[in-house]
């Protein structure tokens, strides 16, 4: 069996704040795990069918460059996408100007810290059958949705002009990546996924088969009780946790 998507992770300068947002913007709660060690961040978990949690681990790094992925959330309506922005206004969200025309259906936006996200405009088919979370839209190469694809083993559900997109077969939301041009890279990526094993499963082994689908090892310590840090082939960092 191959790992599944257990967590998207944030880099935050005060994780409480960053997550607090989250949670007021999306509704889920904080788990009670998150009362343990600082070290270890504080996790949000869906209500949903999301099927992944969020986790907010604190970095003094400041955000330099756009992120690599950010959320798209849907709308039922002009009122709802409204609402969602006057919510994250109220949350201590802000417009983000990242070179829009103005006359694109949907609205970018940023929290606290100035990740981004977007409020998708009424009536995109694209994520007509998603929930509140639509997708996580990556820029990121045809190649990286194919390697994600088989490490998640999540089937393709859009390949063309070298964009891609896979979900999960349980549903929540796409994962998408927009193919050439990318964008710069600065430092760490910001927001990455976290990947467990099956349970009692091989750490060794599932690293050994992410390796050969292309993607790198970067631990250098030997020190697997963590888990193991890796880069896909976009050379975004991903971690595999160690099995539970």
């Amino acid at each position: 069996m191959t790992s599944h998507l257990h967590a998207l992770s944030f880099d935050a300068n005060d994780p409480s704040l960053v997550a607090r947002f989250w949670s007021g913007l999306l509704g889920w709660e904080v788990s009670a795990a998150s009362d343990g060690d600082p070290d270890d961040g504080i996790v949000l978990l869906p209500n949903d069918d999301t099927g992944f949690r969020l986790r907010f681990l604190p970095t003094q790094e400041k955000k330099a460059v756009q992120n690599q992925l950010h959320f798209d959330l849907t709308s039922t309506s002009l009122d709802d996408q409204q609402q969602v922005v006057a919510r994250t206004l109220e949350l201590g969200g802000r417009h983000l100007d990242i070179g829009q025309t103005g006359e694109e259906g949907h609205v970018v936006l940023a929290d606290p810290e100035g990740n981004e996200f977007c409020v998708i405009e009424p009536g995109n088919k694209f994520l007509a059958d998603c929930g509140f979370i639509g997708a996580l839209s990556c820029d990121g190469t045809q190649e990286v949705g194919y390697f994600w694809s088989k490490a998640l083993d999540w089937p393709l559900v859009w390949d063309q002009d070298q964009e891609t997109a896979i979900r999960s077969p349980h549903g929540g939301p796409k994962v998408t990546w927009g193919g050439p041009p990318l964008n710069p890279r600065h430092g760490r990526t910001r927001l990455r996924f976290d990947l467990a094993p099956p349970a009692h499963g091989d750490l060794r082994a599932e690293v050994d088969r992410l390796v050969s689908l292309g993607a790198t090892r970067i631990d250098t310590d030997g020190n697997e009780t963590g888990g193991v840090a890796m880069t896909d082939p976009d050379g975004n960092e991903f971690r595999v946790l160690a099995p539970r």
